[in-house]
């Protein structure tokens, strides 16, 4: 089994537990059961640990977690939610406008390895309808190496044709950043499992401070 990356779904045969000196919300043990996945997030606060966010019933319900990787018996990748777009047809959501945006977005043959995160990935995984009228439509595309501002521009427009709203978080080696932002040029918000630093080259590794 692979090791799990920020935004893959795992199952875990253990309860997450909280960061040493804090205490996870009451939702979190009343709640959350072994059959429900986690969302691997960044942090590295704990590195013998995955740090991973519990999602409740309500939006409003989002914790930050930690669980043992041993403990893990299942791993959902965002790219995997996508690789099938019968499947998509078949799922009980194919009616949602998210879902009919993947469909589209499958057609297109993207170059990219991409994937859905959020709740439409949620729901796809789960067949749980944590999906609403109104949802976005949340995307990740995985890229290692360097690309060009201009590789996106078609796709980005083709985004304005879907039936609802999409958010697009590209994922580098040293963390992920908002397209939209990146594409109006400038710095960009890059999320590191540091925190989040504000960057011109979100492929560029970060430099360390001279303490000398």
């Amino acid at each position: 089994m692979d090791f799990p990356r920020a935004h893959d779904l795992v199952w875990s045969k253990q309860r997450p537990f909280a960061a040493e000196g804090q205490v996870l919300p009451d939702w979190v043990a009343s709640g959350w059961q072994t059959h429900l996945p986690l969302v691997v997030r960044r942090d590295i606060h704990n590195s013998d640990c995955l740090p991973v966010g519990v999602r409740g019933i309500s939006r409003s319900q989002r914790a930050a977690a930690w669980i043992d990787p041993a403990e893990v018996s299942r791993i959902v990748t965002p790219e995997s939610l996508v690789a099938d777009a019968n499947r998509l047809l078949r799922s009980t959501f194919v009616s949602q406008q998210p879902v009919q945006a993947l469909i589209t977005l499958i057609g297109l043959r993207l170059p990219w390895v991409w994937g859905v995160t959020g709740s439409c990935g949620y729901a796809l995984a789960t067949d749980i309808p944590v999906m609403h009228a109104d949802s976005d439509l949340d995307l990740l595309i995985r890229c290692d190496t360097v690309q060009p501002r201009e590789e996106f521009s078609d796709f980005y427009r083709q985004l304005a044709l879907l039936p609802c709203r999409a958010d697009v978080q590209i994922n580098t080696p040293q963390g992920g950043f908002s397209l939209s932002e990146w594409l109006r040029g400038g710095s960009v918000l890059l999320k590191t499992a540091c925190g989040p630093r504000l960057v011109d080259n979100p492929w560029s590794p970060p430099v360390e401070e001279d303490k000398n």
